[in-house]
């Protein structure tokens, strides 16, 4: 580098410049900073001549980049001893995490809660460190502080702050939800006016119930205390809030609260809630039916059970004739589809009904709230149905033949519920011995709705499209849900304090936040499997004494687009400490971005 002074009638300007080789092979001169006006250099030089200043400034720059460049030798003896207790290697992938979780200000949500409480304890050193080990390295808070020790930054806190500090978290659960959806519309672009609302239970490993700890219906089929979860999550699969609940407490209710306060404190405007059959009863459907001067304010999309269809509906989803493919005016009947060119088909019919589909009776003077029944049918998915249904037989049959059947609750996918018990004799008389066989009216029942699909809205300004478009996003969801209790193994919870159970959850989904920004920002090209082992084996050797860091890791695609990513990059064949030091703050550094959501 070199320094340029470009001279005028009445002052000059110091730039700093550097010679570049072209691809074509010319040598042209590129700007790499300018210091200002002779009267702006003047200023920064402190009484020293400009000239000179100027010039001691390029020096310095070049001495740096000397230092930064220059090759690194490094000696080993082979008699001698590693010095004992000496950690020598660090991950370093823990720092894309932390360029997503800077970029979405906790650092700062950190220190306004800290601004409230009385502790002298790093609040953002502990909530970043259990925030990157519940990606990486899932273990209880005790293991969560050791394993903190293999980040290159090493943490300034001790075991009794980690558990001080969840009490903290967890009173202030509502404030980092809100805070961290106000700040993440900096980082993405958040589409507000389609939400997806679904619940499930996390185990606990005791014998003994509590308020919160219930026995219930557990999801895992664990026959211990569970704690229910309700989830919020945007169009785009980011997760909006969560709240936790008693174990045994049904999940319906759930909704209109966490609702409530979603509104309320992230200020939506019009929205549409998407959830299953089982989130969707009478009560929940009429509090999201809400329109002001005419114009929708809140509505819903809500999957259907044909099975509990009114009679009359169901022979409308039945009857063969009248069903539309997309975009298409024809009208087809299902008893004349060729399985060769329909089979990858999806047809539909849709029906406006004015009648509570619970089966309740409606009250007199009520008003019936209008709804549209969207129903889809699918070759394919019939297909799919019946194969594994198949299966389950085949396994039901060999139970019956090997002797080894229990009679046992009937529940979905389980063999058992296709066996069935002969308790009497033709003649009336009772059997002396229990007699299993095959159920074919159960196996016939179940045939009838194959393929079919329902879904119910009180939207009347979009297209059937359109609708099923929404509603098939609902797997994002149960992605969530799947990540937090696989990849963070957020089950089972150890932790016996109603407080600290909640600040298990709040970190849970910051961790699943943090993920999940990451994946958007990475275009979704790589699995929650790939993308996190990548991070977690990301080691740097470090020879210690100031020898720089020696990647351990194979270079690959992944590291390549979380390197580009997050604007550093870790992966040369040695990093001296002051470039080490670089990445560190590039990765605390914020960068706006956004990304575009899908139009639906």
């Amino acid at each position: 580098m070199k320094l340029t002074v470009s001279r005028s009638k009445n002052s000059a300007s110091f730039y700093v410049q550097k010679s570049i080789r072209k691809k074509d092979g010319t040598i042209s001169s590129m700007t790499v900073e300018k210091l200002g006006n002779l009267d702006e250099v003047r200023a920064k030089a402190n009484g020293k001549d400009p000239y000179v200043w100027a010039q001691e400034y390029v020096n310095e720059l070049n001495r740096r980049e000397y230092e930064e460049q220059k090759a690194i030798i490094i000696s080993f003896a082979p008699t001698k001893l590693l010095k004992k207790d000496e950690q020598k290697s660090f991950n370093c992938g823990y720092l894309f995490l932390q360029k997503v979780y800077y970029s979405l200000g906790l650092e700062k949500i950190c220190r306004k809660i800290s601004s409230r409480h009385m502790f002298d304890y790093d609040l953002n050193d502990i909530l970043s460190r259990l925030i990157y080990n519940r990606i990486l390295f899932p273990s209880s808070k005790y293991a969560a502080h050791k394993q903190s020790k293999v980040f290159i930054e090493q943490p300034s806190f001790e075991l009794h702050d980690v558990y001080r500090a969840l009490s903290v978290l967890a009173e202030e659960s509502d404030y980092i939800q809100a805070e961290l959806y106000k700040n993440s519309q900096k980082v993405v672009e958040r589409r507000k006016d389609i939400l997806y609302y679904d619940c499930t239970n996390y185990y606990f490993e005791l014998e003994e119930a509590d308020d919160l700890r219930r026995y219930g219906k557990s999801k895992q089929h664990q026959p211990l205390p569970i704690v229910g979860m309700g989830l919020f999550m945007d169009y785009d699969g980011i997760p909006l809030a969560f709240d936790i609940y008693p174990g045994n407490q049904n999940e319906q209710p759930t909704l209109k609260p966490l609702e409530k306060k979603v509104l309320k404190d992230y200020e939506l405007g019009q929205v549409v809630v998407c959830t299953d059959a089982g989130l969707s009863s009478k009560t929940n459907r009429r509090f999201n039916d809400k329109s002001i001067q005419g114009v929708q304010i809140r509505s819903f999309i809500t999957t259907q059970s044909v099975k509990q269809l009114p009679d009359y509906l169901r022979e409308f989803v039945f009857d063969p004739e009248g069903w539309s493919l997309p975009g298409s005016s024809k009208k087809y009947s299902l008893n004349d589809l060729d399985e060769a060119v329909h089979n990858d088909c999806i047809f539909y019919k849709d029906r406006w009904i004015k009648e509570d589909l619970s089966g309740r009776k409606i009250r007199a003077g009520a008003k019936p709230l209008e709804q549209h029944l969207i129903v889809s049918f699918s070759p394919k998915y019939r297909n799919y149905q019946r194969k594994i249904r198949n299966g389950q037989i085949e396994r039901a049959q060999a139970l019956i033949n090997s002797g080894k059947y229990k009679q046992r609750p009937k529940n979905q996918n389980d063999p058992h519920r296709f066996i069935g018990h002969q308790v009497m004799t033709e003649d009336g008389e009772a059997c002396s011995k229990d007699i299993p066989f095959l159920d074919t009216s159960v196996i016939a029942d179940e045939e009838m709705y194959d393929g079919f699909y329902a879904v119910c809205t009180n939207l009347d300004d979009m297209s059937v499209e359109q609708i099923v478009r929404i509603n098939k996003k609902r797997w994002q969801i149960e992605e969530c849900f799947r990540i937090m209790k696989t990849e963070f193994k957020a089950r089972p919870v150890y932790l016996q304090r109603e407080d600290r159970i909640k600040a298990h959850f709040i970190t849970c989904f910051i961790a699943l936040f943090v993920y999940r920004i990451l994946e958007k920002q990475l275009n979704e090209e790589y699995s929650c499997e790939e993308l996190i082992e990548t991070m977690r084996t990301m080691m740097m050797y470090h020879p210690g004494e100031k020898r720089g860091y020696i990647p351990a890791y194979t270079r690959t695609d992944v590291t390549d687009a979380l390197h580009e990513n997050a604007g550093f990059r870790t992966d040369y064949e040695i990093l001296s400490e002051i470039n080490m030091k670089k990445a560190i703050r590039s990765s605390k550094s914020v960068k706006k971005t956004s990304q575009k959501s899908v139009d639906t």
